[in-house]
């Protein structure tokens, strides 16, 4: 007799917008924020966890307001009664602002929150874009319930994470 097939592991997966997300206008020569890259990535990638995208904005974190942070930390809240894990998908210049609001309406949601991002967009050779979003489907699996950032080999745990401009990485306070 067959052993049952455990149930895959459930992921949200919230896109916010931001960097990773960029993609590159010719008519005007500049990176912008207007068609989501995520999928494509998702495709290049053997999974083993079932996915449901959740496409919340599609903004630079820097024209984001404090009702786009709420939004974003309830959504993901909402999310986490849901699935096993929930996975956002931050611009970087203000991923620490939601991480802290997503902490302080809950610091142990029922499972992880990660927050994940890139410094340059998945369509530059040079990106970390894949390599973060790898970091935080493994990171949505193994961590103990909680908010945290996985980026550049590192989970950190909110409160007190911030962005090093000049390290180009977040840091712990």
């Amino acid at each position: 007799m067959a052993k049952p097939t455990p149930d895959p592991f459930r992921v949200a997966l919230i896109s916010t917008g931001g960097t990773i997300e960029k993609t590159y206008d010719e008519l005007h020569g500049v990176l912008t924020n207007e068609v989501s890259v995520l999928d494509v990535m998702l495709a290049r990638l053997e999974l083993s966890v079932q996915i449901e995208r959740v496409t919340l904005m599609n903004k630079d974190s820097l024209e984001m307001t404090e009702e786009d942070h709420k939004l974003i930390a309830e959504t993901a809240l909402h999310k986490a009664r849901e699935f096993d894990g929930v996975i956002i998908v931050h611009g970087t210049d203000r991923l620490a602002v939601t991480g802290e609001v997503i902490y302080a309406m809950d610091p142990k949601p029922r499972v992880p929150v990660i927050l994940t991002g890139a410094m340059r967009p998945y369509e530059l050779r040079t990106s970390d874009a894949m390599q973060n979003l790898v970091e935080a489907l493994l990171a949505v699996q193994l961590a103990r319930r909680g908010v945290f950032v996985a980026m550049h080999n590192r989970l950190l745990a909110f409160p007190g994470v911030r962005k090093d401009v000049e390290k180009g990485m977040f840091v712990k306070e």
